[in-house]
C-alpha cells in the first residue's frame, strides 16, 4: 500500500514545518544569530539571506536564510524546507561537537 501525499501546500502546514525547524535551532546564542533571528522574526528575509551569504560556514544563518522563501508557497517549497532542515541539523551537530570537545578538553587537562 502506498501513501498518498497531500498536493496542496498551505501557509499553516508550512508554518508548522518552520516552527519545527526553529525549535531545532533553539534560541540564538551569539550576536550574529540574534541579528539573523530578529531579522527573520520581523520579516526582513533579505537581511537574513545577506547574513547567510556573508557567513557561509554558519548553518544557523543558512537555515534561517532558506526559511523566508518557504513562506512563498512555490513548487520549490518542499526543497526549501528540506534544505533549511538539513542546515538546522548541521547547526545542532556542530554545537554538540563543540560542547563535547570542550568537555573532553576539560576532562583531559
Amino acid at each position: 500500500m502506498t501513501a498518498t501525499l497531500p498536493t496542496e501546500l498551505t501557509k499553516e502546514r508550512v508554518q508548522q514545518a518552520i516552527n519545527a525547524i526553529l525549535g531545532t535551532l533553539g534560541e540564538p546564542e551569539t550576536d550574529l544569530h540574534q541579528k539573523a533571528f530578529t531579522a527573520f522574526q520581523s520579516g526582513d528575509y533579505q537581511a537574513v539571506k545577506r547574513l547567510a551569504s556573508t557567513h557561509l560556514s554558519d548553518s544557523y544563518c543558512r537555515s534561517l536564510g532558506y526559511l523566508g522563501s518557504a513562506l512563498k508557497l512555490t513548487p520549490n517549497t518542499d526543497t526549501i524546507l528540506a534544505e533549511s532542515a538539513r542546515a538546522a541539523a548541521d547547526f545542532t551537530r556542530d554545537r554538540v561537537l563543540e560542547r563535547l570537545g570542550d568537555a573532553i578538553g576539560e576532562a583531559l587537562n
